[in-house]
């Protein structure tokens, strides 16, 4: 009798388990068009499409779903599937340092509990979708090193949590929209190397959690706004090769909460006091990631 019971516990487990590690058929050939569309047999790590979803590198399962893709520095070749789109549970993307190509798909702007969408170090081309501001869960937005055009879409302000947002090293134009500064959680912003214009928005000066701002290599004119006095966790800012017309408002700023400060005016002096000028440098891109065992 024990020994039945036992079995009886041990078919249930097994069975519990089976299904928590399983995913919906919807979900499973999500995966698969990733796979396929980007060239998976070539991949670092290979996916054995034989076992369940929940060995498959990279890939968390929660409960039946699919929370998280990581595929950092995997040889990923090719373009992220529409079907992406199908991942509605999906907390975490991180497809970067790969040769990923074509345009990011439209049904991206589906994925609502997305908090981490990382893509930097690829090929992606195209603009970045007019409704992102859809994507309400993020926190951070990581697309540096593409071929990104366009301009950064004004419903981008509606991502109230995000708290990182690079955009460097694109070709993305336009002025910087006033929207950005409903970005109240904003602790770093990097537009490094593109081609925006015009003047830097005021409302930029309302995010007092903001610890990095670059803004390096671009078309930006104008003057710095007096409200960029208010950002006082600032401790890296890179303005340097724009066009600006003035530098007068960076004397209302305290310079010794800054660890880099970059500018290319060398006859002009802000009066600082207490900078260090040794500390200052080019503008450059932080690659944190870690690869996965």
């Amino acid at each position: 009798m024990m020994k039945k019971l036992f079995c009886f516990l041990m078919i249930t487990l097994l069975s519990a388990n089976a299904i928590f590690a399983e995913v919906t058929r919807k979900e499973k050939r999500a995966l698969i068009d990733l796979f396929e569309h980007t060239n998976g047999k070539e991949w670092v790590k290979k996916w054995n499409l034989e076992e369940p979803v929940s060995n498959w590198q990279g890939v968390k399962v929660d409960k039946g779903h699919v929370i998280e893709i990581n595929l950092f520095r995997n040889n990923l070749n090719g373009i992220i599937p529409e079907s992406i789109g199908d991942l509605g549970h999906l907390r975490v993307l991180n497809l970067a340092f790969n040769t990923i190509t074509g345009e990011l798909p439209s049904s991206i702007v589906s994925l609502n509990r997305l908090r981490v969408l990382k893509l930097e170090m690829n090929r992606i081309k195209g603009e970045l979708p007019q409704t992102i501001g859809e994507m309400e869960s993020l926190e951070e937005i990581s697309l540096f090193n593409n071929f990104l055009t366009g301009s950064i879409p004004e419903s981008i302000g509606s991502i109230k949590n995000l708290k990182i947002l690079n955009l460097s090293s694109n070709s993305i134009k336009g002025r910087i929209p006033n929207a950005l500064g409903d970005l109240t959680q904003l602790e770093s912003l990097g537009l490094f190397e593109n081609a925006l214009e015009g003047s830097i928005p005021s409302e930029i000066g309302k995010l007092v959690k903001m610890k990095e701002l670059v803004l390096a290599n671009n078309q930006l004119a104008g003057e710095i706004p007096a409200e960029f006095a208010q950002l006082a966790s600032l401790e890296i800012f890179q303005i340097q090769n724009n066009k600006f017309d003035s530098f007068e408002n960076l004397q209302m700023m305290d310079s010794r909460q800054f660890l880099v400060f970059d500018y290319d005016k060398e006859e002009f002096d802000p009066n600082f006091k207490d900078i260090n000028f040794s500390k200052t440098r080019m503008a450059d891109t932080k690659f944190e990631d870690v690869e996965d065992d």
